[in-house]
């Protein structure tokens, strides 16, 4: 073998050895708590890192806006979420519910809806415009629920 495609194939094997880049995406959403007849006392947005690499979090945003909305609200997000690992974002407390969220990693203080809404993971804290396809910083993911989200 040449000393080129000798290092070639070394280099190839480097490259191929790296873990995955952090993928962190939203994976549950919950507007429900603290309502009536709830269990949870707090509505909560848990995001869950896909990727093979620690994804740092810090500088990006939870945002969330109501269904047809175009006012969004922002929860500052900071340190690290492991290789498929979860990332817990404790929300507005209601009036009802009985058991407490697990410790989380972020607290913000939206009240989000149970029925219907929008959240977003952004890699700013910049507060998103616009209805349907918001406007600003890159979107890493998007979750629109209920049948009245645009």
């Amino acid at each position: 073998m040449r000393a080129h495609q000798l290092f070639s194939s070394f280099l190839l094997t480097i490259v191929l050895a790296a873990a995955a880049p952090a993928q962190v995406v939203i994976s549950q959403v919950y507007g429900g708590g603290g309502n009536s007849g709830a269990t949870l006392k707090n509505d909560f947005i848990e995001l869950f890192n896909a990727g093979g690499a620690p994804g740092n979090l810090t500088g990006w945003s939870v945002q969330y806006a109501s269904a047809a909305g175009t006012t969004w609200q922002v929860t500052a997000l900071s340190g690290t979420i492991p290789a498929g690992g979860y990332y817990l974002v404790r929300q507005a407390q209601g009036a009802g519910g009985t058991v407490d969220l697990p410790a989380p990693d972020a607290t913000g203080n939206i009240p989000m809806s149970a029925t219907a809404g929008k959240v977003a993971l952004v890699s700013s804290t910049t507060a998103l415009t616009g209805s349907g396809c918001p406007i600003g910083a890159p979107i890493a993911d998007f979750v629109g629920f209920g049948s009245t989200a645009n």
